[in-house]
């Protein structure tokens, strides 16, 4: 492209080029083609459902170490499985494997992974419908079904 035309009858051609660079931009354009919505586990969607497969723990990345306690989650609207980090302190033992578990985005890097996790990008809110928080604090207790 050389330079911005100014002529008369130069809409379409100023239209275009505005067009060709927006779509440069990397955030206008997975809007624009829906790529958080075809590529990303919950679709798009600010939390999901999904059921407990197994309880692992994570090394975390140097210079930290320690094992991060993480679920395996097999989500129940389509099927996939991701891993979810579970905060707080012992609260990996309120978790057993059939939970229902609800999974929002951990934040960090525009939905990479987060901190010192490698490889996990949710974290773990609600267990069997009571809320994780809660459970720590003893203001609930965890639901035996």
């Amino acid at each position: 492209m050389g330079k911005k035309p100014n002529g008369e009858f130069a809409g379409r051609k100023l239209k275009k080029m505005r067009k060709e660079y927006r779509m440069s931009k990397k955030d206008y354009k997975r809007r624009v083609l829906g790529l958080k919505e075809k590529y990303d586990p919950l679709e798009g969607a600010p939390q999901a459902r999904g059921i407990v497969i197994e309880k692992v723990g994570i090394e975390a990345r140097q210079p930290n170490s320690g094992i991060r306690k993480c679920v395996k989650v097999q989500l129940v609207k389509n099927g996939r499985i991701v891993t979810a980090f579970v905060p707080g302190y012992n609260a990996i033992n309120f978790i057993e494997e059939h939970d229902e578990v609800i999974i929002e985005g951990i934040g960090g890097r525009k939905g990479r992974s987060y901190g010192d996790l490698p490889g996990v990008r949710y974290k773990v809110v609600k267990v069997n419908g009571v809320s994780l928080k809660a459970l720590l604090e003893g203001k609930k207790q965890k639901p035996r079904r």
